[in-house]
């Protein structure tokens, strides 16, 4: 038969293993084969298909789609084997097809429609099935989904680029010897159980299924119901701290996840980090959802709270001693008095055992006087009103007083703080004026709440009482106008090393250490979730508080290495001593800490 091409054609083989004349049009064919039974392919004798009058370009578009298919077969072979999944190819000649298919052998992003088209019952095969072990070792065929195929290809293909291109070149040599070998025997061994094309299409859509690692197919079940679970929290602070920045970046399903794994390795009855992650845990909790966790604001303005934060002054050394340092510091101010008359004005009196301590001091001064103390315990719109609880404490220090000597007038004003004047709280013209701020301060409002800005207004309206000494103690911590995340970040640092310090310092197993850790919880709460006037406790650092005395007109008085080296020797005085406490001066303060992470400063002003 004759052709177009100058010098002759060689002859092309039906991709069927038989003889078929393709007419010149797109008619199907006259002659149809049964298809070929198994086991006759021995006695079944190929012969050539010829096609007549074909086109220099539908002849190079024929050659290009024989190279893409044998392109995507070496590709599947390499990826599989690369995997481990025991893949199987039948090797086979090149197929003839009725039309030329336009795909370019670079393009990989082959549609269904597009290739289903190019294969004519009476002339083509469909591509060749591929094998591969299941999870029970049976080996199964079939058609892929041509569409499936070439998503997965793009997947293949960005594999293979990664290869050294000499080294691709040589298998895809190797690979496309093997298939111009056309041995019948070797398939049969290789497609030895044929399935429907649903199974096919089940095997294709695992292999084209996104997964973090390449598996074989015995492991694949174990592996993907593992791969589901959360990852383990390696640094529960750092997924703390990822857990605010993804709720300041509004990502709040993410914080839930890193939440929910957070609270895995939370327990309130265990270790340190494992009872802050608690609190922090259900700290942001209630910022990503306050009406399902409505976080503490009434809660810190109850007695109950007020009971854990006196047993915590009273138990943590790094807060008993910042009421130690304030008292040493009114009996140094003082101390040059000439009528031994001291006056201290308190604001939140609390226990009041701070004044039995200070009682205690000034037993000890050598005077030629009898030293009179009067204390004004002040109630505000912010401190409440006065209870039995004062009154009580009136009787302890009375009896004290009387039994170390020193004459007391305990008196209990309220009144607001535009109301302060040495009138108003009986100050005389002969009296030592003190006033103690320790732990009060941070508690007022300031400019970032309300324009009243009653922390400075407060500072202003004491330094116009022309007080001898100022006593200011408050925890280190930077919970005031800071970012969320590094609120978050500093509450961490800060609760974590006051945590291991009551470990050193109480048991956890009694009474009053429980309501001092669930007292912080609250604490730590409102400190995280709430903003605004909700956001009852603002502590500020040493270097913020510092700046607002000196704009409200005070200066420095510094405290001396000596009150710095009384403190250590009697935090050490005891059978154990405690040596993961620290006290020293710096900047003009005392400073109390664990480990060398700062709690507490007391500092002293005039």
């Amino acid at each position: 038969m004759s052709s177009d091409f100058s010098g002759g054609v060689p002859d092309f083989y039906g991709g069927a293993g038989r003889s078929n004349l393709i007419p010149m049009n797109n008619a199907q064919p006259k002659i149809q084969f049964p298809h070929r039974p198994d086991g006759a392919s021995q006695n079944f004798h190929r012969r050539p298909t010829f096609i007549g009058k074909r086109s220099l370009a539908a002849f190079q578009q024929q050659q290009q789609f024989q190279f893409l298919q044998q392109q995507q077969q070496f590709q599947f072979l390499h990826q599989q084997q690369q995997q481990g999944l025991g893949f199987y190819l039948r090797n086979v000649k090149p197929r003839s097809y009725q039309q030329a298919s336009p795909i370019s052998p670079l393009d990989y992003s082959v549609s269904s429609s597009s290739i289903s088209s190019e294969f004519s019952p009476m002339t083509a095969r469909p591509p060749l099935p591929i094998t591969t072990a299941n999870t029970n070792g049976v080996l199964s065929s079939g058609n892929p989904d041509c569409s499936a195929v070439a998503s997965y290809l793009n997947q293949v293909q960005n594999s293979l680029y990664q290869e050294s291109e000499e080294k691709m070149m040589n298998r895809l040599h190797e690979l496309e010897k093997q298939l111009l070998e056309d041995n019948n025997e070797d398939e049969e061994d290789t497609v030895s159980v044929v399935t429907n094309n649903d199974e096919w299409s089940e095997t294709i859509k695992n292999l084209i299924t996104p997964i973090s690692n390449h598996l074989s197919p015995a492991s694949s079940t174990s592996s993907c119901s593992s791969s589901m679970e959360s990852p383990p929290v390696s640094s529960p602070k750092q997924s703390i701290v990822e857990a605010a920045t993804a709720i300041t970046d509004g990502k709040t399903n993410v914080a839930v996840q890193i939440l929910t794994r957070l609270a895995q390795v939370a327990d309130v009855r265990g270790s340190s980090e494992q009872r802050l992650t608690a609190y922090m845990v259900s700290a942001l909790r209630s910022r990503v959802n306050s009406t399902e966790y409505p976080p503490p604001v009434m809660e810190l303005h109850s007695k109950e709270h007020a009971v854990s934060a006196q047993n915590l002054y009273e138990i943590s050394p790094c807060f008993k001693l910042g009421f130690m340092a304030a008292n040493l510091a009114i009996v140094e101010a003082v101390a040059d008095h000439p009528s031994n008359k001291i006056h201290v004005i308190d604001f939140d009196i609390g226990q009041g055992g701070q004044y039995l301590h200070l009682l205690h001091a000034l037993a000890t001064k050598n005077t030629d006087y009898p030293i009179s103390l009067k204390i004004t315990a002040i109630t505000t719109e912010f401190t409440g009103r006065a209870d039995n609880r004062v009154n009580s404490i009136e009787d302890d220090l009375k009896t004290l007083a009387n039994k170390v000597g020193i004459s007391l007038i305990f008196n209990i004003i309220s009144c607001s703080i535009t109301d302060l004047s040495r009138e108003k709280l009986g100050i005389e013209h002969d009296e030592a004026l003190a006033v103690n701020f320790a732990y009060r301060l941070y508690r007022l409002p300031d400019e970032s709440v309300t324009t009243e800005n009653l922390r400075d207004e407060l500072l202003r309206r004491v330094k116009g009482l022309s007080p001898k000494v100022v006593t200011l103690v408050e925890q280190e911590l930077n919970g005031n106008t800071a970012a969320f995340v590094a609120r978050v970040n500093e509450a961490c640092g800060y609760y974590g090393a006051l945590l291991d310090s009551l470990d050193a310092t109480v048991s956890r197993d009694e009474t009053g250490r429980v309501k001092i850790e669930e007292g912080l919880s609250r604490k730590l709460a409102n400190s995280v979730a709430c903003e605004g006037r909700d956001r009852v406790e603002r502590c500020e650092v040493f270097g913020k508080w510092r700046a607002r005395m000196s704009m409200a007109g005070f200066g420095l008085r510094p405290m001396s290495q000596q009150i710095a080296d009384s403190l250590l020797k009697r935090l050490n005085s005891g059978p154990r001593g405690n040596p993961g406490f620290n006290v020293n001066e710096q900047s003009g303060g005392i400073r109390f800490g664990w480990m060398g992470k700062t709690l507490t400063v007391a500092s002293a002003w005039c």
